[in-house]
């Protein structure tokens, strides 16, 4: 089953829009057109995101995100907004909004937003290893044995992915992908840059980051010499 979202909107032409949108994206979609129906789905069914417009009938999104988070619920919510005044944007992230987007919007942001917001929410282990190498992600503080593993926070995102995919061929993009944030950039020529940096300081680690030319890399357990 593809990424859980909810989406709020009342307008039917752009809901429809929007699902067929996110659809295509794998992404399952349910609809509200309405804040209480909003407010109903998000405690029956919490999905991994809401994409919820502002404007609604009924309670407006502000109203409904008041309540989810009253309730202590961390799903992550996108608002959507017709409205370009700062105090909006603003009064939206102080209710507990965790990222907004204002109409007209590209479908390409919206749906990079989403994935965004859902990476963030997912529950990772404290730990990672393999081989020598540790990562603890409650400390943000690598080891390989008993030696501190000093990365900066690129390289640490791109360890922590291929350690999260360990055993798996992961391409360039999909590296970029899960380590950004929306607003941010990163080709990829920077990442076979910290990739060539991390094998460096892997050195002794028992693992190697193996390139599958046409794909992408491997990070595995280090062959020992014959």
């Amino acid at each position: 089953m593809g990424l859980q979202v909810l989406l709020v909107e009342d307008d039917a032409v752009l809901a429809d829009g929007l699902t067929r949108a996110l659809q295509a994206q794998g992404m399952s979609v349910s609809l509200a057109v309405d804040g209480l129906a909003a407010d109903a789905q998000l405690q029956a069914n919490p999905p991994e995101v809401a994409v919820l417009d502002i404007g609604l009938p009924g309670i407006d999104g502000f109203e409904v995100v008041r309540r989810l988070r009253a309730r202590g619920a961390a799903t992550p919510v996108l608002l959507l907004t017709a409205r370009d005044a700062v105090e909006d944007r603003v009064r939206g992230l102080e209710t507990g909004a965790d990222d907004y987007l204002v109409k007209p919007f590209a479908t390409a942001e919206l749906v990079a937003r989403i994935r965004a917001l859902a990476r963030r929410n997912a529950p990772k282990p404290t730990v990672l290893a393999l081989g020598k190498l540790a990562l603890d992600g409650a400390t943000r503080r690598a080891r390989v044995g008993e030696r501190p593993l000093e990365l900066s926070v690129r390289e640490w995102g791109v360890l922590e992915y291929l350690l999260q995919h360990a055993g798996r061929v992961v391409s360039k993009q999909q590296i970029i992908d899960a380590i950004l944030a929306w607003d941010q950039d990163l080709t990829q020529n920077a990442v076979e840059v910290y990739v060539s940096r991390l094998r460096l300081k892997l050195e002794g680690a028992g693992v190697a980051i193996r390139t599958i030319r046409g794909f992408g890399y491997l990070l595995e357990l280090d062959a020992p010499a014959a």
